[in-house]
């Protein structure tokens, strides 16, 4: 079996996985990192997004052997280390989540929405937010934490 050594959240990670085994199964049965969510397993839902080198992608369709070397994985795990980052403060302030499932997923791809656009308008974070599927749809308490940690004042339609 070939090994693989991945930048996750910081850390070097070896692991010892067939070619072509997703991304997301690295994350969650050979390392322990849980927040990464299987949703639909064809990247249609959004509840399997981290960061690729800061960029927004869905673990479940990312074959640990297309990860190159140097590449920066951060998880929902890597996102704070006291759960301190402006989103997840503000999903609590909101009461974003219902069930919850979703959140990690949702939490990242606004991650990578306000690293790219500090104070988006609200029509910005919408079509940013489309991908990302809520089942309990908690859509309005998700767009208003994203605009809490942004700071903004876009609560226009």
């Amino acid at each position: 079996m070939p090994t693989y050594t991945l930048d996750i959240n910081s850390e070097t990670h070896t692991v010892d996985v067939a070619e072509g085994t997703s991304l997301l199964w690295v994350l969650r049965e050979h390392l322990g990192l849980n927040g990464t969510k299987y949703g639909c397993g064809i990247a249609q839902c959004g509840t399997c997004t981290l960061h690729v080198d800061y960029r927004p992608m869905r673990a479940c369709v990312i074959p640990v052997d297309t990860i190159a070397d140097g590449q920066k994985i951060t998880t929902i795990e890597g996102l704070s280390t006291n759960s301190d980052h402006p989103l997840q403060k503000a999903w609590v302030e909101a009461q974003a989540p219902q069930c919850g499932y979703c959140q990690p997923g949702q939490i990242m791809q606004a991650a990578a929405l306000l690293a790219e656009n500090p104070n988006p308008d609200r029509e910005t974070i919408k079509r940013y937010m489309n991908g990302v599927l809520c089942r309990c749809g908690t859509y309005l308490r998700i767009l208003e934490a994203i605009e809490l940690a942004a700071g903004s004042n876009s609560k226009t339609t």
